[in-house]
């Protein structure tokens, strides 16, 4: 109902209630929707029957993850696999022998009895069972304890004395008493190349501000399935954790020098976490079963990154099994209070000295190599491939040493299929920043004029291409390989697309009537099918709230005429996809195509005041290509905030058929609904053999009837407003009475 009363205000008025544009933190991350799981699904309601127990392996030092790539253990539920155990569990035990009891046999825990009732002196007495016992067990988590438990048969006798063969038994329905069981797998870890025993922090490449390498974990208030620990509440506790396999440190001692090194960062590109939140660090000493805390740090504002370096000195910690953990705390209602953990690194033979992580390194996988764009239909670069090669190609290196390095040329190379198509050079001294070497422990971020020589093989066929991108620069001395390289995808599709499909925020104006306006260049006119929209959940749920997709022509750089806006009466909700780059796609009512220029803008007009929430992605800056209005379109503001706005136009390319869209036809039919008001009867004007019904509804959305003729009768009805949908569009329609 608050919908229906809503879309009639909207049409009367237009109030403001704020004017402004915003970022909220995200609530899920949907990169890790489905991703994880720990056990198998259990096959008995609240027991362990089928589950598993992993017991892990023990690692040797040097302990070392710079997070370039995942290594979290995998944990896959193989019943058959060769190092799997088990142990079956039975719910109940014979009280003497110990052994199962048969499962045709059913107990109760109620004393029962044999009663014997006297017809002549009306009196009854009686008579209990005999008692058994059985050893019981809780099914519900392994190992299993058993407890003595006297047992009953499950059900009562009734005789009558004086009266011949009058002899009742009756059954207890579902007695609670009843044999089950239970199997536990065990399986032996055995992967060296797996570090991390749990996923609850989040490995990523996009969320920290400059890293000295290829990936960081991120711990926020998400589990590891990307959900909120506590949704929607203001709980501040412990949330993620990242806790290493056992180590063997049974063989060193405190005069080995064991140092402890690790990079971390506050906020980065996510939510800034306060001073009461932080990020922990905790040392396991196994002969006492006890976790200490030896290092924690507090919330600030995104920094550089910091380091941590710690010696252990303890005798308790130079054990076989030794463990090490870090976990944060902070909220746990969303992607909140975020801190960014690197270069992990447990050694011997170190000192106070060595805090150097010396490595050169990608900060950043590569982007697009078109101009501009992430993603362009296929169809739009075949017909004009000249000049969209990417002048200023963006790369991101760290010199990690102590020592200024000399530079040498990089490379781009691009593959098809497996097959290599083209490559570039990136110069040495561009890479550098301009300097003949590499600074000491220095990010460079340089600009590559790639728009000479290749271009993406126009002569390829199909509707939708991907070519797969490699990016190779090192120095010259001894450091990671693996962080030397990075790669990427160039996909062409149907869409035009600034973000790299990642959001790190959610963003939106926050008014009434608000509209929000993404500006495209196209590479030639053609017409829209609809937009994508990459909505993300924020702490503050949006989802019921309203808004119109809306397309505007380009007025001097600015959103003029419109040319599409939904329907009032058929308004849009955020919809939500369930990963990443999972955008909804959002087609035009009646699946009209919407004719554009080389120049247009997507977006949409709310109807509600609270920001939307669509997905922000803060690693590419497009925000001058973000626009939004909060006195109904009369004025347009540049965004101030840093970042794409994560909306894609979809156009009308060889894909429709595949789309499952027909070749369209022009809503601008005329459709008229009079005598409007009406009194008895009302008339559908429309061509005879356009019309196929129409469906009248209430305001509440209710179904009221089916109209079968242009003419139908109205004189049953209640007076009021109502709804009469015709050819996919809805006719508001009034009924008075004298």
């Amino acid at each position: 109902m608050r919908n229906a009363v809503l879309l009639i205000s909207v049409i009367f008025c237009s109030g403001i209630f704020a004017q402004t544009e915003g970022t909220e933190p995200l609530l899920y991350n949907h990169d890790l929707f489905g991703k994880n799981g720990f056990s198998k699904s259990k096959s008995l309601t609240n027991t362990f029957d089928s589950s598993f127990i992993y017991i892990s392996d023990t690692l040797q030092l040097p302990f070392f993850d710079e997070f370039s790539k995942d290594h979290f253990q995998q944990y896959v539920a193989d019943y058959a696999a060769v190092n799997v155990t088990s142990d079956k569990k039975y719910r109940i035990l014979d009280g003497t022998t110990l052994l199962p009891i048969d499962t045709s046999l059913r107990f109760t825990g109620q004393i029962t009895f044999r009663r014997t009732y006297d017809i002549v002196t009306s009196t009854y007495v009686d008579d209990p069972f005999n008692s058994t016992p059985f050893k019981v067990g809780d099914l519900s988590s392994y190992p299993v304890t058993y407890a003595t438990t006297d047992l009953y048969p499950p059900y009562y006798i009734y005789d009558t004395v004086g009266a011949p063969d009058i002899s009742d038994t009756v059954w207890i329905t579902d007695p609670e008493y009843y044999q089950d069981s239970a199997t536990q797998f065990f399986m032996t870890l055995s992967d060296p190349e797996s570090f991390w025993l749990d996923q609850q922090a989040y490995h990523n490449y996009r969320f920290a501000v400059e890293p000295r390498s290829l990936g960081v974990v991120t711990f926020d208030g998400l589990d590891e399935n990307g959900y909120p620990y506590a949704i929607g509440s203001s709980i501040t506790n412990y949330a993620d954790r990242l806790t290493s396999k056992p180590l063997d440190l049974s063989v060193y001692n405190a005069a080995d020098s064991v140092y402890f090194s690790f990079l971390y960062q506050a906020e980065g590109f996510g939510d800034v976490p306060e001073p009461s939140d932080s990020l922990v660090l905790e040392f396991y000493a196994k002969d006492l079963d006890q976790w200490n805390r030896v290092w924690s740090d507090s919330g600030q504002v995104a920094s550089e990154f910091k380091v941590g370096h710690i010696r252990l000195k303890d005798a308790i910690y130079f054990k076989k099994g030794f463990q090490f953990r870090f976990r944060n705390y902070g909220a746990l209602s969303g992607s909140l209070d975020q801190f960014h953990l690197d270069y992990v690194h447990l050694r011997t033979l170190s000192g106070y000295q060595d805090t150097l992580f010396k490595d050169f390194a990608f900060s950043y996988p590569i982007g697009s190599l078109l101009k501009t764009y992430t993603s362009v239909p296929w169809d739009h670069f075949k017909n004009n491939p000249a000049g969209k090669m990417n002048d200023v190609t963006e790369i991101t290196v760290h010199n990690g040493s102590n020592l200024s390095e000399n530079n040498q040329n990089g490379t781009i190379q691009i593959d098809y299929a497996g097959t290599n198509e083209a490559s570039f050079t990136l110069n040495a001294q561009a890479l550098s920043g301009g300097n003949i070497n590499y600074g000491p422990r220095t990010t460079y971020t340089s600009y590559h004029d790639l728009s000479g020589g290749y271009v993406y093989d126009i002569t390829k066929t199909g509707n939708e291409q991907q070519f797969d991108l490699l990016a190779i620069a090192s120095a010259q001395f001894p450091n990671l390989a693996q962080n030397d390289s990075t790669t990427g995808i160039q996909l062409f599709s149907n869409y035009y697309s600034y973000d790299d499909g990642t959001a790190e925020a959610a963003y939106g104006p926050t008014s009434s009537q608000a509209r929000l306006a993404i500006h495209y260049d196209s590479y030639e006119a053609d017409s829209l099918i609809g937009i994508k929209i990459h909505f993300v959940h924020s702490v503050n749920d949006v989802s019921g709230n309203l808004f119109l997709l809306s397309v505007w022509a380009d007025n001097g750089g600015l959103p003029g005429a419109v040319l599409y806006e939904d329907n009032i009466f058929f308004p849009r909700s955020p919809v939500y996809g369930e990963g990443r780059n999972q955008f909804i796609d959002y087609y035009f009512k009646d699946t009209v195509k919407v004719p554009v220029g080389t120049s247009f803008f997507v977006g949409w007009r709310q109807l509600d005041p609270e920001r939307l929430n669509v997905g922000l992605d803060r690693n590419l800056d497009h925000s001058d290509q973000t626009f939004y209005s909060v006195d109904n379109g009369v004025s347009w503001n540049q965004s101030s905030i840093a970042g794409s706005v994560m909306i894609r136009p979809v156009f009308s390319t060889a894909l429709d058929d595949q789309l499952g869209l027909p070749m369209l036809k022009s809503i601008e039919q005329s459709i008229r609904v009079y005598p409007n008001p009406g009194n008895e009867y009302m008339t559908i004007s429309i061509a005879e053999d356009a019309f196929d019904g129409a469906i009248l509804y209430s305001m509440s959305g209710a179904f009221v009837k089916h109209v079968s003729s242009t003419i139908f009768s109205v004189s049953e009805l209640d007076p009021g407003v109502y709804l009469l949908k015709v050819n996919g569009l809805m006719k508001p329609i009034r009924i008075y009475r004298h």
